[in-house]
């Protein structure tokens, strides 16, 4: 026992305050901008608080039984917008994965210009959500937009369904297709080239290659891009707030578009809240589940197994 004390403070080298040090800015930015405000927006959800008022009496849980009771004001708002928002990431995170992977793949082999192509297909996502939807905003316009016209079709793309949610998904796919293919990049770029090799010469086709090198090479990076990807989805609030200004018939109203409206337009700040964090906790389910369907279950049984391990040999 003291000969691995002695080891294991033969190791350490500096002060034990360093690593807190270099996390000290984030610890505060994070406290800041994150911990406070999420503790302070719980506070507000449990008042009916208005900021133009003195008095925000206490109303426990009201703001969240609202959202159960289809009597209320806030019911058929929230829900509709809860349901818009599922369907746009039903739709979308499907195309924003499989698409942005096919790109990696092309842009993956080597031939000219090959560089160029990869800052092409990334340059829209450095385009703000501002820049983005006032330009198609004018470029779908039914009336005397561009799309249209190269088209030769006469579509309301921005007034009526389904063309407004196929452009939203089709804009959105254009905007951030860029972001996943460069994070698909560097996953397809850490498998091993011999792997490709040895199962060419075993006969593998380009298929069976993908299934059996390709997936399992980008599990980790596949789970990351498919939790981000449905988080941004569900989030989106810039595209259909600009585009088509949540129409037609609040069709494309989203969560985030009700419960801004709700808080800053309508001031009613305690409902706002508690919607934030009804919303938060279904995203909080379906990222749990998402990892546990996407994740790679034999290297996880692997790392549970080395813990175990290097905790048998500690003690």
């Amino acid at each position: 026992m003291s000969t691995r004390r002695t080891t294991r403070r033969s190791t350490q080298h500096g002060s034990p305050l360093t690593p807190f040090l270099f996390l000290a800015p984030y610890l505060l930015l994070f406290t800041a901008f994150v911990a406070v405000p999420a503790v302070f927006g719980l506070w507000i959800s449990a008042h009916d608080w208005d900021y133009l008022l003195d008095h925000r009496p206490f109303v426990g849980f009201g703001n969240y039984a609202n959202l159960l009771d289809p009597d209320s004001v806030a019911f058929g708002d929230f829900w509709n917008g809860m349901t818009n928002t599922a369907l746009f990431t039903v739709v979308s995170v499907p195309f924003l994965l499989s698409i942005p992977l096919g790109v990696a793949m092309l842009l993956h082999m080597k031939f000219p210009g090959r560089t160029f192509f990869r800052a092409v297909f990334f340059a829209p996502y450095v385009l703000g959500v501002a820049v983005i939807g006032l330009m198609w905003r004018y470029l779908l316009d039914g009336n005397f937009g561009l799309v249209n016209a190269i088209l030769g079709t006469d579509i309301s793309w921005t007034t009526s369904q389904p063309w407004a949610w196929i452009a939203l998904v089709a804009v959105t796919v254009w905007w951030t297709m860029g972001f996943n293919a460069i994070i698909y990049l560097a996953g397809l770029g850490d498998i091993p080239p011999d792997h490709y090799e040895a199962a060419a010469l075993d006969g593998a086709n380009a298929l069976q290659r993908f299934r059996h090198i390709t997936i399992p090479g980008i599990q980790p990076v596949f789970v990351f891009v498919a939790v981000t990807t449905i988080l941004a989805s569900a989030n989106m609030f810039g595209q259909s707030y600009l585009i088509t200004q949540g129409g037609p018939s609040q069709s494309t109203q989203t969560a985030l578009m009700v419960i801004t409206e709700l808080g800053l337009s309508r001031f009613q700040m305690g409902q706002a809240a508690a919607q934030s964090y009804v919303l938060a906790f279904f995203l909080g389910i379906i990222s749990i589940l998402t990892f546990l369907a996407t994740r790679d279950r034999d290297q996880a049984r692997e790392r549970r197994a080395l813990r175990k391990g290097v905790r048998g040999v500690a003690r």
